[in-house]
């Protein structure tokens, strides 16, 4: 049922994330747009309960529930960038915006970026991994919690790999390509 859930929330953020685009810039109601805007992190607040209620009943945590912690996680890191992102794209195409700013792709602004993102991603690891931590201390239970703590181990692994690939850009960043015919090859 939880995978159902999690289905549902996702689905649900999108449609709240367009509708209020829609609202904003298709309907020319930018204030009712923005209070639609707004109520995605609703969306993650329906989630968390669900998955609450779940282990209060007694359930064992599962995949399910770990991905309800790491939804909420990169929802909260990512949440407000992933609407800014949507949201000029969508004023391009159907306000007459300026033109979305492609990502860096190499010198010192590369690095910067993805020092963002690796600070972006500490985040969203830092409240999923506080989620299931604080589940595993409030059911006391290992043989019901041994999901997040395997979870939060793989995540912390991929933390540092992605750490390693930040650091990179700025310890070797990438320079121009170059742009001759015979560079190509």
């Amino acid at each position: 049922m939880l995978i159902t859930v999690i289905v549902a929330c996702e689905v649900l953020f999108w449609v709240v994330l367009l509708g209020g685009l829609a609202v904003r810039y298709l309907l020319r109601r930018p204030r009712l747009g923005g209070i639609l805007l707004a109520c995605a992190p609703l969306v993650d607040l329906i989630l968390l309960t669900v998955s609450i209620l779940d282990l209060r009943a007694g359930g064992t945590a599962t995949t399910a529930h770990t991905l309800a912690a790491v939804y909420i996680g990169v929802s909260v890191a990512f949440g407000h960038r992933m609407v800014r992102w949507a949201d000029v794209r969508f004023a391009h195409r159907y306000a007459d915006g300026p033109a979305p700013t492609p990502k860096p792709r190499d010198g010192r602004a590369r690095a910067a970026y993805e020092r963002s993102a690796w600070l972006r991603h500490l985040l969203a690891w830092g409240v999923g991994t506080a989620l299931m931590l604080a589940a595993v201390l409030v059911i006391d239970d290992p043989s019901r919690t041994d999901a997040f703590v395997a979870t939060a181990k793989v995540w912390t692994l991929i933390l540092a790999i992605d750490a390693a690939v930040a650091v990179s850009y700025t310890v070797a960043p990438k320079g121009p390509r170059p742009t001759t015919p015979l560079s190509r090859r």
